[in-house]
C-alpha cells in the first residue's frame, strides 16, 4: 500500500492539484485496504489521509503506517471532511468527477479551497495489476472453478435457475471467498438468449443451452468466468454456434500482445463472426478489465475513441457470445492475464462442449 499511494502522490502533479480527495469505495480500498461504505481518502505531497466513522474505525486502525494516517469522524461526515480539507492548507483538491454527485460537491464547496472533478482519477495506476494483486484475482479464479466443476457433478434436472444460483453462493462461502462478485447469471433454453438474464424461478427440465455466468470475491478482489452447457444431445444449430463461439474466443486470446491496441482484439472477434454470417447476433463487446470491481478498464471494444496499448500487468476479460432470441445463446469467457508479452488463462475448466 505505500508504493501504491507514493504513486498516486506523483499524480498531484501532473494532475495540477494540491490534493486529492478519493471517495468510491473501490479508489479507497485499493490505496488503504479498507472496505467501507462510508471512507474518504485525502492524499497530499506529504502523506495520506483516511477518515471514516466508527463502524469501520476499529478495522482501520491497524491500516495506519508512515504515510497513512486514520482519523474517526464522530459528527456529519461531510461536514467533518470540509473542515479536515481546511485545516490542511491545500489550494485545490481533485475530486473523482464521475463518481463525487453535485449534492456532495456542493456540501465540500469553500472559499478556502478549489474543487476540481478529475475522470478517473487512479486509472492510470489500476490499469494494470501488481503481483499481489494478481495473486489474488488467480485464487478467486481458482475458486470460480472448484465451483463450477463441483455444480457440474451434481443433478442440474429438476433445479430451478435461483436454486441453482443458490448453490453457487453457497459454495463460494464454503469454499473461502466472501460473496458474489455480481448476481450470478443462471440461463435456460431462450433465457440464455438475454447476455444479462435475471436468475429465475424457471424449472430446469429436459433439453436445452444452460448458460453459467459467475464470480466470486477473494480479498477484495474478483473473478468473472461463463461457460454454457447443453443439457441432453445438442442439435447441429447449437454445435454449429458453439464452435464458432469457441474460435471467436481464441481468436481473439492469439490477439492479445503487449504494444498493440486493445481495440484489435474485439475486432478480430467481429471479423470472423462477420465471415460466418453472425456478426448481428453479437451484442455485446469482447471483454472489460478485471480486479476489485467486476468492471474495470480497458474495456475491449472497437469504437472507443482512443487507443489503449496492451501493457504487462493488465488483466482483462475475453468473452464472445452468440445470442439467437426465443432459441439459445452461448458465451465463454475467461480472464486473461498479460504476461511475458502475451495471454495467460490461468481458468483449469476446459472450453470444450459438454453434453450432460
Amino acid at each position: 500500500m505505500v508504493e501504491r499511494i507514493r504513486l498516486a502522490q506523483e499524480l498531484l502533479d501532473e494532475y495540477r492539484v494540491s490534493a486529492l480527495l478519493l471517495m468510491s469505495s473501490a479508489n479507497v480500498f485499493y490505496l488503504s485496504g479498507l472496505k467501507a461504505s462510508l471512507a474518504y481518502l485525502v492524499i497530499t505531497k506529504e502523506k495520506a489521509y483516511l477518515l471514516t466513522d466508527g463502524r469501520y474505525f476499529e478495522r482501520a486502525k491497524p491500516l495506519a503506517h508512515a504515510l497513512l494516517e486514520v482519523h474517526l469522524i464522530l459528527e456529519n461526515p461531510l461536514k467533518t471532511l470540509k473542515k479536515f480539507l481546511r485545516s490542511l492548507g491545500v489550494s485545490s483538491v481533485g475530486i473523482e468527477g464521475d463518481y463525487v454527485t453535485l449534492a456532495v460537491k456542493s456540501a465540500l464547496r469553500s472559499r478556502f479551497y478549489k474543487l476540481i472533478p478529475l475522470l478517473s482519477p487512479l486509472k492510470k495506476l489500476r490499469l494494470k495489476k501488481d503481483k499481489t494483486e494478481q495473486e489474488l484475482i488467480k485464487k478467486a479464479i481458482n475458486l470460480t472453478d472448484r465451483i463450477f466443476k463441483e455444480l457440474l457433478d451434481e443433478p442440474l434436472s429438476g433445479e430451478t435457475e435461483l436454486s441453482l444460483r443458490g448453490k453457487i453462493v453457497n459454495k463460494a462461502f464454503t469454499l473461502g471467498s466472501t460473496g458474489e462478485s455480481f448476481p450470478a447469471i443462471v440461463a435456460f433454453r431462450e433465457h440464455s438468449a438475454i447476455p444479462h438474464w435475471e436468475s429465475s424461478s424457471t424449472k430446469i427440465n429436459g433439453k436445452g443451452a444452460l448458460l453459467f455466468d459467475m464470480g466470486v470475491v477473494f480479498q477484495g478482489y474478483v473473478s468473472d468466468f461463463t461457460r454454457t452447457v447443453y443439457l441432453g444431445r445438442a442439435d447441429e444449430e447449437f454445435k454449429r454456434a458453439y464452435q464458432w463461439v469457441k474460435e471467436a474466443y481464441f481468436k481473439a486470446l492469439e490477439m492479445v500482445k503487449v504494444g498493440r491496441d486493445v481495440r484489435e482484439v474485439d475486432l478480430a472477434v467481429r471479423k470472423y463472426f462477420k465471415e460466418k454470417g453472425v456478426l448481428s447476433h453479437f451484442t455485446h463487446s469482447t471483454g472489460h478489465g478485471i480486479g476489485i470491481e467486476v468492471h474495470e478498464p480497458p474495456r475491449l471494444y472497437y469504437k472507443l475513441k482512443k487507443e489503449i496499448k496492451i501493457e504487462e500487468g493488465m488483466v482483462f476479460t475475453i468473452e464472445p457470445g452468440l445470442y439467437f432470441p426465443g432459441k439459445f445463446g452461448i458465451r465463454l469467457e475467461n480472464i486473461v492475464f498479460v504476461e511475458d508479452g502475451r495471454g495467460v488463462v490461468y481458468s483449469e475448466v476446459p472450453l470444450e462442449m459438454l453434453e450432460l
